[in-house]
């Protein structure tokens, strides 16, 4: 009976915190909405309201008229995807060198690869500029996406999920006569579903979300992307809240639909690679 008593207790204590940690990741999403509807005055009330206290829905039709957003939009998915398909292929060819097939200084070059993830992107921020400044790749799709398609964590992710598959289905196929890059794109790839999904998933999210790389290797207006329309509502003296919350309500929505559909490989992706990698 006590036992019973103490696990109910326990589980009590699990779902409280459960619930808490979920309204609080909940709430900046219900006031960032709240916000696209309140008027300029009413989002600077002291102190704040959570409701508006008359609706604005014409928010959403002013950020698309304040700024070139169906621009911005078509920018920011041509980057998305462009970066995305990228990483998927590089990195899942070069997860797949690295797990299955034996070269000379084959660890030396992981570690190395590996090494690139404690270095902050800023840091190599000033040498990527000159050398795409020299490549005269300044304000093009390709500084947007070429450079986004190497990924050392997303070899790194595949390649631990790839170690997890059953050696005797590569061993089998050899004796089919397949080559590499037909054990590759038959048989693992088909495999790593969750694998690549989960990578999509991050791909995307920092693909859509990047501010500081489209802002120093972008000048014009046509290669903007979202994240810089919608700081633009940030000024130096004043920010316009409700524009600002309306653009972000826009830019976040496809995203989280997205997870809606995909959360299930994601989940089962990360799960698998953090038990068995």
């Amino acid at each position: 009976m006590i036992t019973r008593t103490s696990d109910r207790g326990r589980r009590l204590a699990v779902h409280i915190l459960l619930i808490a940690g979920a309204v609080l990741m909940v709430t900046p999403f219900v006031w960032m909405l709240s916000t696209s509807f309140k008027s300029f005055a009413d989002s600077m009330k002291v102190p704040p309201t959570l409701l508006p206290s008359e609706w604005h829905f014409e928010n959403y039709a002013k950020v698309l008229t304040t700024i070139d957003f169906g621009t911005y939009y078509l920018n920011t998915i041509l980057v998305t995807l462009g970066r995305t398909a990228g990483q998927l292929l590089l990195c899942s060819l070069a997860a797949y060198s690295f797990a299955c097939l034996k070269f000379p200084g084959k660890n030396v070059i992981f570690l190395a690869l590996l090494a690139v993830l404690m270095v902050p992107s800023q840091v190599v921020m000033i040498p990527s500029f000159v050398i795409m400044r020299q490549l005269n790749w300044l304000d093009t799709f390709y500084v947007l996406i070429i450079p986004g398609i190497f990924s050392a964590f997303g070899t790194f992710l595949l390649r631990q999920f790839f170690m997890t598959l059953p050696k005797d289905l590569e061993e089998a196929a050899k004796i089919d006569g397949c080559s590499y890059f037909r054990i590759y794109w038959n048989i693992y790839l088909p495999l790593s579903k969750s694998a690549l999904v989960s990578l999509a998933i991050f791909t995307i999210l920092a693909a859509w979300n990047d501010l500081l790389w489209p802002l120093i290797m972008t000048s014009s207006e046509d290669m903007r992307v979202l994240s810089i329309g919608i700081s633009s509502f940030q000024g130096q003296h004043s920010t316009d809240y409700p524009l600002l919350m309306a653009g972000a309500v826009m830019a976040t929505l496809p995203i989280i639909i997205l997870f809606i559909f995909l959360q299930r490989y994601f989940i089962e992706g990360i799960a698998m690679n953090g038990i068995k990698g």
